[in-house]
């Protein structure tokens, strides 16, 4: 097996390039991206998969190439499937193909995938590696991968709030805290998820749409759910009412192919989801302002840890500007 060169890894990233642009177009599947270098090198030939039911990126790259496929190399995001689901095993197409190597960003989590293409690629005596900007990949399909390890989708709980952490002042108002630019990467932050998650006090006091208004507009809008009864009139109309214990309510949106949630509000619901430990992602937008004195309403609202013993921790992934305000990205 050859050891990976600088060229394999430009191709890697024009793969993730790929596979960034179509997030909302394929769940519950895996969002992948595909680059075929000919048997000669001289030309090119881009995949990306298509909605459920359709080819994946491989074969959308195969079909392209055409006999130019053969002795070839082909980059790919996530290994391929060697199973029949809804589609026929890529690996079978790629082995036809006459394909000479194959480089893989990351192992699928799947159970009916997990090791099972990279063996059969092998044993077709295809040169296979493995790995090749392996965390990009890992980050870009992190709902992918929580969900296949977990069943439950990826939690993302969105908060926007002052430098002194108040999310609204005494009065209830809260528009806006954070500058139109925060606003605008809160809207993709929502195209991509697959669900959103609010409160019925939510509803009743803001009256949201929670749309995804991105331009151009998203492929399609998330499932939009209240825990709670929904207020009759509400913007949100239609939505989901959901009630009950928050772990059964993640199970069922995981059951039904639901990949990542954004919990949007309000403060209760937040601090109900960090108390049961159900927070997989921190997304805080800090304005550069200050409230001060004790009444505006606090990012979280709820009983908070009896000492610094039980404080939960996790790790930054990303600190970006934004406009005037911070972004910051937490991992647990």
């Amino acid at each position: 097996m050859s050891a990976p060169a600088p060229a394999e890894f430009e191709l890697m990233d024009r793969a993730i390039s790929i596979a960034a642009t179509i997030r909302q177009i394929t769940a519950p599947n895996p969002w992948v991206g595909a680059v075929l270098v000919s048997g000669d090198t001289t030309q090119r030939f881009e995949g990306a998969t298509e909605s459920p039911g359709r080819r994946h990126a491989e074969i959308v790259a195969l079909d392209a190439a055409g006999e130019n496929a053969k002795g070839g190399t082909l980059v790919v995001t996530l290994e391929p499937c060697a199973h029949t689901g809804r589609t026929p095993p890529c690996v079978d197409r790629i082995i036809e193909a006459g394909i000479a190597t194959v480089i893989i960003g990351v192992l699928d989590p799947d159970p009916n995938v997990n090791g099972k293409g990279v063996a059969s690629l092998r044993a077709a005596g295809i040169n296979v590696i493995v790995g090749i900007q392996e965390q990009e990949v890992r980050t870009q399909l992190g709902g992918y991968f929580h969900h296949r390890l977990t069943g439950r989708p990826r939690v993302t709980l969105k908060l926007a709030a002052t430098l002194d952490g108040r999310t609204a002042a005494p009065d209830g108002s809260s528009k806006w805290i954070t500058s139109e630019e925060a606003r605008r990467d809160v809207a993709i932050l929502r195209a991509e998820s697959d669900a959103i998650v609010v409160g019925a006090g939510t509803v009743r006091q803001d009256d949201p749409e929670l749309t995804a208004r991105t331009d151009p507009p998203p492929f399609r809008q998330p499932l939009r759910v209240v825990l709670g009864q929904i207020p009759s009139g509400a913007r949100i109309l239609p939505a989901e009412s959901m009630t009950g214990d928050l772990t059964t309510i993640l199970d069922d949106l995981g059951g039904r192919g639901i990949l990542d949630v954004l919990i949007e509000g309000g403060a209760s619901v937040a601090h109900a989801f960090v108390e049961e430990g159900l927070v997989d992602r921190f997304v805080v937008y800090l304005a550069p302002a200050v409230m001060g004195g004790d009444d505006g309403a606090p990012m979280l609202k709820g009983s908070g840890i009896p000492t610094l013993e039980s404080l939960w921790r996790g790790h930054f992934v990303s600190v970006t500007q934004i406009g005037e305000d911070l972004r910051l990205e937490v991992e647990a």
